[in-house]
């Protein structure tokens, strides 16, 4: 079983923003952080389920993620995304990373779990701090060149 912690920042909607991950299996643990010139909240939630589930290093892995994003946890667990994907994504923000997220999350067995976020969870306030961090510029910023629709 791999556990991944994950959660997204932005300064501005669009504006600044990073993401944070923590895979934890077994003894081993893995932290990963990026930040992005021009991006959204919605885009580094995702953007961080997606850069940890691309990490794991074996096919058809156990998985928990663990996020306090209701946008990705209920894309997922009432199967919105099921129904984007019979739509081609027509209308839906971020079909580029719906789209990597499907290639990814098929190779394994992912479950979601919510958690409110800013409530004393270790994992998900120290994802907390990865992500503004990387927001602020304190990890080097990639320019994204995304713009809403």
């Amino acid at each position: 079983m791999i556990n991944i912690y994950t959660d997204g920042s932005s300064r501005g909607n669009p504006g600044q923003g990073g993401y944070g991950a923590i895979l934890i299996s077994g003894k081993h643990r893995k932290e990963i952080s990026a930040g992005y010139k021009n991006t959204t909240n919605n885009r580094m939630e995702l953007l961080a389920v997606i850069v940890a589930l691309e990490s794991i290093k074996i096919e058809n892995a156990e998985v928990l993620v663990t996020s306090d994003s209701k946008y990705v946890v209920n894309a997922i667990e009432q199967k919105w995304i099921y129904g984007w994907q019979k739509k081609n994504f027509k209308d839906v923000k971020n079909v580029d990373l719906w789209q990597r997220f499907l290639k990814v999350f098929t190779k394994h067995r992912v479950r979601f779990k919510w958690v409110k976020g800013h409530n004393n969870h270790p994992e998900n306030e120290r994802c907390d701090f990865l992500a503004t961090q990387a927001a602020a510029g304190r990890v080097l910023l990639i320019d994204e060149g995304y713009t809403p629709l």
